[in-house]
């Protein structure tokens, strides 16, 4: 019998995603509470996501409040979902609404999220074809793109680490391996992270954590692992930082956790308090985010004795739960402001006419 992976085993975090709409937007469209006007396609933001994203139904309120439509294909309600999206001409007749897309930002549109039966041949037609188009979607040139898919998509965490370094950062030691007991970076304690995502959506609408994990000492020779991990160097760290880049700004806030997992598995002990960070760690971590073209992403990083050590930057960031626990709206209010700024630019600019 072959060993349980090591990241998958003692982890007990389970979500469960369900596929029903909350964006404010799309339910008062769809019951008719907004002048449909003359026909003509209306300008929006168009947003790929899932029913559960949070950030984006949000979004949807601080848009509607400007005078900004708001429009979204999610992953776990797309099958099925009336669309047609025309190659000659920047335009979506999606339902019964003609759009023209000005902004379009993918976010959590994860194709293990679709509805539909693993292991058939319907099931893999649907994610296959949902791949292609979205893919499509997020990179298009005749709209604007929120983080564009072509600069992020390579944004594995082992680039990061090596641009991160680039730049002048500190970066924990690291090695990729699928025997994590005979590798060592740095010393005799080590973290062990997932190489891939945070999350695996085995079945749709139910999501399994793979979070950072002690490697314990006692593993010497062990047997492979079935996929490489990443073993990086483990650095005593006074504090950690999650600092939110927002069109070329800082938010940031200091996370104090007793362990890697804790904010995923415990999160009521967490603590969350606003900070901020020095000029010459802002400075890099602003020109990595133009250097990459990300315009919104969060960057974690540790404070030790003597630096700030990048850790990775995640562009499809979620930020309420940490102003939840910080008490603030600072990251929502300058996201909302910034979608809406960047419309209204490309509104006037025509773009995508």
């Amino acid at each position: 019998m072959k060993p349980t992976p090591l990241l998958l085993q003692g982890q007990n975090y389970l979500f469960r995603s369900p596929p029903k709409t909350l964006d404010f937007q799309e339910q008062v469209h769809r019951m008719g509470m907004v002048d449909e006007g003359d026909g003509s396609p209306v300008p929006c933001v168009l947003v790929l996501a899932r029913s559960a994203d949070m950030e984006m139904n949000e979004l949807s309120i601080a848009l509607a409040e400007r005078g900004i439509r708001m429009a979204r294909i999610d992953a776990d309600r797309c099958v099925d979902l009336p669309l047609t999206v025309y190659t000659d001409a920047p335009l979506v007749e999606l339902d019964r609404w003609l759009l023209r897309p000005l902004l379009v930002w993918r976010r959590h549109f994860e194709l293990s999220a679709l509805p539909v039966e693993p292991g058939t041949l319907a099931g893999a037609y649907a994610v296959d074809q949902w791949g292609a188009v979205a893919n499509w979607l997020a990179t298009r040139n005749d709209w604007a793109h929120v983080n564009p898919t072509r600069s992020t998509a390579h944004l594995d965490r082992l680039t990061q680490l090596s641009d991160a370094a680039s730049f002048g950062l500190t970066v924990p030691r690291t090695t990729v391996t699928t025997r994590p007991g005979r590798t060592r970076p740095g010393g005799a304690h080590c973290i062990v992270k997932t190489s891939g995502r945070h999350l695996l959506e085995p079945r749709p609408g139910v999501q399994h954590g793979l979070f950072p994990r002690p490697l314990e000492t006692s593993r010497s020779s062990d047997a492979p692992e079935s996929a490489p991990v990443i073993v990086q160097q483990y650095l005593p760290s006074e504090t950690e930082l999650r600092v939110f880049v927002v069109g070329g700004r800082c938010i940031a806030y200091q996370v104090d956790k007793l362990d890697p997992a804790q904010l995923w598995v415990d999160p009521d002990a967490v603590r969350v308090t606003p900070t901020t960070v020095p000029d010459r760690v802002a400075a890099k971590l602003l020109a990595l985010a133009r250097y990459w073209r990300v315009e919104v992403a969060a960057f974690d990083l540790l404070v030790t004795s003597k630096d700030h050590v990048f850790l990775e930057v995640n562009v499809n960031c979620d930020w309420r739960w940490f102003e939840h626990r910080a008490e603030d709206t600072l990251v929502s209010d300058a996201v909302h402001e910034w979608v809406a700024e960047r419309f209204k630019e490309l509104l006037g600019a025509g773009k995508g006419r």
